[in-house]
């Protein structure tokens, strides 16, 4: 398995120069064979060849325009990512930054694994590279930190695989281009505000109220709604930066009008917008009809909120939203 941190250190002996040239062999040229690093000198091509693989053990699963990626890690764990093609020239990746999940949302299939580890930042970046190869002459576009694992409770490991990601000797993807969706993990966000990236935040909200936040999302009882979406204001306030909210929308739970109306309530406010999403299917409930969704969306933009509807990715291959779980049926 490809261990990107084993690599530099066995760099460090060589000429300075030489790191950028792998860094590129690596990132840009995609090579998974060390036979094609023809730039770097013979004796080190095979030193490399016998320490250091440039394998990423993997499965693919394909389902039209989604692909998913059951990766293994060098300690035998394994994580999920997933690759959607919207079209020849927007590809984005959805990267996990753990291994698991500890906060066991109802509705999430990730969470039913409890947390295993944090990621490293080059196990966050592998992912990317895994896709960048499966496309090989296409460039990754988008990045979301939105697969399994929550990103703030792995901030730093996040926010050093971003820069990487960010850089122009990686994949020197734009960090406008490049979001990062957190439960509400209020220390994370107050954070975020601070950093000098311009990466976008998303909240997965899913509930209008804490009562039925609580049971959808344990996590807010550490994190009530007021407390979360204070610190999303001083974060705008300090960014000027759009936030997005994201809404699962599960049938007969949080699809009424009642919970429309709260959610115009905490949603009319500049700078934020709704991403109402189509539940997928993980365990005991089920997804609001199409017809449901629609009348939502109308009332939210009739009142003034800015809300838009996610387009359906990999549900077939468990691929979507909330369905990553490294299971393979």
């Amino acid at each position: 398995m490809i261990d990107l941190s084993l690599i530099e250190e066995k760099l460090k002996k060589e000429k300075p120069y030489r790191i950028k040239q792998v860094h590129k062999l690596i990132f840009q040229d995609l090579i998974n064979d060390w036979d094609e690093a023809t730039v770097l000198p013979l004796a080190l091509r095979e030193e490399l060849k016998k320490s250091c693989s440039l394998e990423i053990k993997h499965k693919m699963f394909e389902e039209g325009n989604t692909v998913k990626a059951l990766i293994e890690l060098k300690d035998g764990l394994k994580i999920e990512s997933v690759l959607m093609k919207h079209n020849d020239n927007r590809f984005t990746v959805c990267v996990s930054s753990q291994v698991g999940c500890p906060l066991a949302c109802s509705f999430c299939a990730t969470g039913t694994m409890g947390l295993k580890r944090n990621l490293e930042p080059f196990e966050i970046v592998i992912q990317v590279l895994l896709f960048s190869r499966y496309l090989k002459d296409k460039k990754i576009t988008n990045v979301v930190f939105m697969g399994m694992g929550e990103p703030f409770l792995n901030y730093d490991n996040v926010m050093s695989a971003v820069r990487l990601l960010n850089s122009n000797e990686y994949f020197n993807i734009g960090s406008r281009k490049i979001s990062i969706s957190t439960s509400g993990i209020i220390e994370g966000i107050e954070r975020f505000a601070l950093e000098d990236l311009q990466v976008n935040l998303s909240i997965s909200l899913h509930a209008p109220n804490n009562s039925l936040r609580n049971e959808l999302m344990p996590v807010n009882k550490k994190y009530p709604l007021e407390k979360v979406l204070k610190t999303v204001d001083g974060y705008i306030l300090k960014t000027k930066r759009k936030v997005m909210f994201e809404y699962l929308m599960i049938k007969g739970v949080n699809d009424s009008l009642s919970c429309a109306e709260e959610l115009v309530r905490l949603m009319k406010k500049p700078l934020y917008m709704v991403n109402l999403i189509v539940y997928n299917p993980t365990g005991k409930f089920i997804p609001s009809e199409a017809k449901t969704i629609k009348k939502f969306k109308e009332y939210l933009e009739k009142e003034g909120v800015f809300a838009t509807q996610r387009y359906e990715f990999g549900r077939g291959i468990k691929a979507a939203c909330g369905q990553l779980a490294t299971k393979v049926d």
